[in-house]
């Protein structure tokens, strides 16, 4: 028999999922995801954030629920808000709605006040905090780091040839990469949006032209204009100044195929030192390598 504990984590799972629609478009907004069980616990609606400005999860959530939301359970990736800004707040849009239970993987970091937790219990309405936090977090990492670092989340990407050397990845890559961050450094230096007229035009300016100059600064730049993520597709002398700095905070290669025996060239290498791999996957004779900074690695604001 599914408890009920199965069905909100369940929920929870699809919320995630529709929360990672959002990436490369909800900068500087966080992307969330919302799902709305009725009271037998069937899901009625669900909804994700897409641009800052623009209706939150939970509202459109709400929206494709209409009255079957009475008496339901929210069950949302990141705390609802509890502000008006752009939009109304989330949290009212909720006990506007009924709902009479919320589940939340996150508590929002910019909360204001007491946070839309507090406000919801106040009014009545029984709410439970840390469901599956760390797969919710795998969205929000960006949005996370930038919170705190006040710079965008950096992710290098590049290719490994026959040979072990370390080249510019092919626009294929590009591409398939390039949708889920807010910006992109090509093999040019220059910066554009991962996403053309993505997101808010309002909400979102890309506020440096090209990765010349200080790298520090011209994340500063990123970050002051909404770019909460940046994808580094350029040529490696470039990607290695931001390396160097320890602005890097994920990698991304790819392998070419490879003969069953050989002698490795001398010097290649996979990954710069100082970073592990996280995950490796094989797709139409490619080799990927995600890789994420080891634990003794020094950190850097």
């Amino acid at each position: 028999m599914t408890t009920a504990s199965q069905i909100e984590t369940s929920a929870m799972r699809r919320a995630i999922v529709l929360s990672a629609f959002g990436l490369g478009t909800t900068s500087p907004n966080p992307p969330v995801g919302c799902v709305i069980l009725d009271r037998d616990g069937h899901v009625v609606g669900e909804g994700y954030h897409q641009r800052k400005g623009e209706a939150h999860a939970e509202v459109h959530a709400l929206t494709a629920a209409g009255d079957h939301a009475r008496g339901g359970t929210a069950v949302v990736t990141l705390e609802p808000c509890n502000h008006h800004g752009r939009t109304p707040p989330c949290r009212q849009a909720l006990l506007d709605a009924g709902i009479t239970r919320t589940v939340i993987g996150l508590l929002d970091p910019t909360s204001r006040e007491e946070g839309g937790a507090a406000r919801l219990r106040a009014a009545g309405v029984e709410v439970e905090v840390g469901v599956l936090a760390e797969a919710v977090r795998q969205v929000l990492h960006p949005w996370l780091h930038a919170l705190t670092t006040k710079r965008p989340h950096v992710t290098w990407l590049y290719e490994v040839d026959a040979h072990g050397r370390i080249t510019s990845p092919g626009e294929l890559l590009v591409q398939r990469h390039r949708t889920g961050v807010d910006a992109v450094v090509d093999v040019h230096d220059r910066i554009t949006e991962g996403r053309p007229d993505a997101h808010g035009p309002t909400a979102f300016t890309l506020s440096a032209a090209t990765m010349t100059g200080n790298p520090n600064d011209v994340l500063a730049t990123l970050h002051d204009g909404g770019t909460r993520s940046v994808l580094v597709a350029c040529h490696p002398d470039a990607a290695r100044r931001l390396l160097a700095a320890g602005l890097v905070d994920r990698i991304v290669c790819y392998a070419v195929p490879a003969a069953a025996s050989g002698v490795g060239a001398p010097g290649s290498t996979l990954l710069p030192e100082g970073f592990d791999i996280a995950a490796v996957d094989a797709a139409q004779g490619w080799v990927q390598v995600d890789a994420t900074p080891s634990p003794s690695r020094p950190q850097y604001s």
